[in-house]
């Protein structure tokens, strides 16, 4: 929790029962200042964002607006955190700059086990290989990593049939969980334990095919970028999210920054019902201060497809997860 700032806890920006009348500027204005007093430490690497169009007067809520902005959230995301931050003083009485929120029903997020959504994978995924062949998910999977992923690019709609069934065959005997990247279909005809759709492809579903993939019993992840994305995963109730991209990445072009390490712990506290993934330019020295967010499992790419000795990267790898399993912090 960060140190209390002066005047961060506002008499004057706590919601009133029935108030109707605009705020003054004064108030939510001091409100933006000691939230980015409270914080602006935390997330110094980011440049200010334009803050979007208010969509509420209340006074907590354009307080969060503008400050969150000026944190460098991108509009959407700060229009989350805003919401969510005018709900957290509802619930709570009283404006608090300090506490950033982290309650899952500030933001509308639900129990995972209270709905009918993807079926459960582990809630510790582990070392999670992502691999372009399946002459490399074999070699993982031989190699003790216990979550594997196929990201074959392909344009011959054959030649990707192919790849997924051979990855399917390739982890038969061992005990990794494979997942395909964004061919849901290949995947549910080859038996595959699940699928990884990235935001565009899950937003291009329609809602017979996510009903049909559901049904299927394909474990789902999904791939998010900030608070907005999280939300839009967390509708469909999938079986994990991935959080990134932490740190730059020069596999995959992304239209959003690094999240960075200070924005993975808040997502993680958010959206601890789930089993998340951190991806995106993480390599073993990293290892320690990802593991510290409390994030149950660490993609990997470069890390092994790049290494000269792969397999024994893998053990190097295996054995900082257990290291940061062992220093978890309670709770």
């Amino acid at each position: 929790r960060a140190a209390q700032h002066p005047g961060a806890r506002h008499a004057l920006l706590a919601p009133r029962q029935g108030m109707s009348s605009m705020p003054s500027l004064s108030d939510w204005r001091a409100g933006a200042q000691a939230i980015t007093a409270a914080h602006g430490a935390r997330f110094a690497d980011f440049p200010a964002q334009p803050a979007p169009a208010p969509t509420s007067n209340d006074p907590v809520y354009r307080a969060a607006l503008a400050a969150c902005s000026q944190l460098g959230f991108i509009g959407i995301d700060a229009e989350c955190l805003a919401q969510a931050w005018m709900r957290q003083s509802q619930r709570l009485g009283a404006f608090d700059a300090t506490l950033w929120p982290c309650n899952p029903q500030d933001f509308g997020v639900q129990a995972r086990a209270e709905r009918a959504g993807f079926p459960a994978c582990p809630q510790r995924l582990g070392l999670y290989a992502v691999l372009p062949d399946a002459a490399w998910v074999g070699r993982m999977a031989r190699a003790g990593v216990p979550t594997v992923q196929l990201r074959f690019k392909h344009e011959d709609p054959a030649a990707i049939a192919r790849e997924v069934r051979a990855a399917v065959a390739a982890v038969q005997g061992t005990q990794a969980l494979l997942f395909i990247n964004d061919h849901w279909r290949d995947a549910m005809a080859a038996g595959a334990y699940g699928v990884h759709l990235g935001q565009e492809d899950l937003d291009a579903l329609a809602p017979e095919e996510l009903a049909q993939l559901r049904a299927s019993g394909l474990r789902l992840g999904v791939s998010t970028h900030g608070y907005a994305e999280m939300l839009r995963a967390d509708a469909v109730a999938p079986s994990y999210i991935a959080l990134g991209a932490v740190f730059p990445t020069t596999l995959k072009k992304m239209a959003t920054a690094p999240q960075g390490v200070a924005r993975l712990a808040a997502y993680v506290r958010l959206m601890q019902s789930y089993p998340l993934v951190a991806i995106g330019g993480i390599g073993a020295a990293q290892f320690g201060e990802i593991l510290r967010t409390g994030v149950g499992s660490i993609a990997v790419v470069r890390a092994l497809v790049q290494a000269r000795e792969p397999e024994q990267a893998a053990q190097e790898l295996l054995t900082l997860m257990a290291q940061g399993e062992g220093a978890r912090p309670p709770g």
